[in-house]
């Protein structure tokens, strides 16, 4: 492709645009399987920006990164290809409430956490809640399509997006859908972009549905001597009507981890917690939270909590969210997945979770979503330990078979990334892929946009990420 691309790219953002060695050290990747730095950064801050890099970087068919706060899951902003990344961290972030219409217009850049702030201002509610959300974007949002905790009651990202603005790989701006709850017209565009992980172009804002704020929530905590005995809980709670708005759990490892990082009262010599919030209308919602715990008990829950006070509640669910960052600090590094399967089989992918730590002896913890069955293993390492990392690698792997054989999937919620595009044709087979490979070939026929992300080039193996859990 030659390196005429920058003289021309240069000309274009001029004093936002870096391309020597010691600038784009910060933007230097270090991954198990090697380091991956740009050749050129460029500061994005309005759509027309995004069109004039990408029609340079098409017409030279330079691979495009893009780039938010770094805080995904699945490697999806590394250069592995080198060429541009294009960040929009400074990018103005807006959020505009139209309370009548029940809808956010929001920009790239702005936080997850402050859209949810703005929508509180007028009794709404965004439900999707990632974890992260107080350091990510609703653009990393939404190339992901993240979940969260609401995700059992509320779906993820996707079930409130109304309409994209984009920017295609030819440099063309591109509005889909709509503001209206209702819109058949056509393709559903906003779906296939949604969650595309930016194969198909960089997302500079979007249109979100808004629903009215539940006016309580009453949260459950129980303890569990072993995981069956959780899953049992959590699948009689389910079966019994109960429909909660955040079903989570977290193992003991965790538990242990978050309690040494900051005491907040976790029970730390039991297999297994569960958090249940349930929401809505006052009277409903005692009676349900009665239920919860009578449920949690019968099924052999012990210290069954039901927090009294709004800072107990704060109490436990600052646990759950510091989970990540309290085994962030136990190894240099760890390889994070959401390895998903029916909610029945839970326990039995926590047995083989087991089994695959014993195998490989490694550091293997996990927590996660458990009224969706979307599980967070976590393997603690060493990424310049090479033996160590041939272990990860092989666990990895067997990990997302397990997940399969269960009737699950390889993602629940962080995508597939580089991290697991060696593995997408096992669980959705050849024809599956090559037909998205289609669409991505129709939409960006140069594969400039975020190359080696979703589907993998030959030999891609699993990079190892340390960011933030979803």
């Amino acid at each position: 492709m030659g390196n005429g691309w920058i003289t021309t790219l240069q000309t274009v953002m001029d004093e936002r645009m870096i391309n020597t060695s010691a600038e784009l050290n910060d933007y230097r990747r270090s991954a198990a399987f090697g380091e991956y730095t740009p050749e050129a950064v460029v500061y994005v801050t309005t759509p027309e920006e995004v069109s004039r890099v990408l029609k340079i970087a098409n017409e030279h068919q330079v691979p495009v990164t893009p780039k938010g706060l770094s805080t995904g899951l699945s490697g999806g902003d590394i250069p592995i290809h080198g060429g541009i990344v294009i960040d929009m961290s400074r990018w103005r972030a807006s959020v505009e409430i139209d309370p009548e219409d029940l809808v956010a217009r929001v920009s790239p850049a702005v936080l997850t956490s402050d859209i949810h702030a703005a929508a509180e201002a007028y009794g709404l509610m965004y439900p999707p809640d990632p974890s992260s959300s107080n350091i990510s974007t609703i653009g990393g949002n939404l190339a992901e399509n993240a979940g969260g905790p609401r995700g059992l009651k509320y779906g993820v990202t996707k079930n409130y997006v109304l309409g994209l603005e984009m920017v295609t790989p030819q440099g063309e701006i591109l509005n889909t859908g709509g503001r209206t709850i209702k819109n058949v017209t056509g393709l559903d565009i906003t779906s296939l972009v949604v969650g595309s992980e930016g194969v198909l172009g960089i997302i500079t804002g979007a249109t979100l549905k808004l629903i009215p704020k539940p006016a309580v929530t009453q949260t459950v905590m129980a303890a569990f001597a072993t995981m069956e005995l959780a899953g049992e809980a959590i699948s009689k709670t389910l079966a019994a009507g109960i429909l909660p708005a955040k079903m989570e759990f977290i193992d003991q490892a965790c538990a242990q981890a978050v309690e040494a990082y900051e005491p907040l009262g976790l029970p730390t010599d039991v297999e297994a917690i569960v958090l249940i919030e349930v929401d809505g209308h006052p009277s409903a919602v005692r009676e349900e939270a009665g239920d919860v715990a009578e449920i949690m008990k019968a099924r052999g829950g012990s210290r069954v909590r039901t927090p009294q006070t709004e800072a107990e509640t704060q109490n436990i669910w600052k646990a759950r969210s510091l989970v990540s960052l309290a085994i962030d600090g136990i190894r240099p590094a760890k390889a994070s997945e959401d390895a998903t399967v029916p909610r029945s089989q839970i326990p039995q992918m926590m047995k083989r979770l087991s089994d695959i730590r014993q195998k490989y002896g490694l550091q293997l913890v996990v927590f996660g979503h458990a009224g969706d069955g979307n599980l967070h293993p976590n393997i603690l390492c060493d990424p310049y330990d090479k033996e160590e990392i041939r272990r990860v690698e092989q666990a990895a792997g067997e990990i997302f078979q397990a997940a399969l054989a269960l009737g699950g999937t390889l993602s629940g919620e962080h995508g597939i990334g580089t991290m697991k595009a060696a593995f997408l044709e096992d669980e959705l087979g050849a024809v599956s892929v090559e037909m998205m490979k289609r669409i991505k070939s129709a939409w960006d026929p140069n594969n400039i946009m975020n190359p080696g992300k979703i589907f993998a080039d030959e030999g891609q193996k699993l990079i190892l990420s340390r960011q933030v859990e979803q």
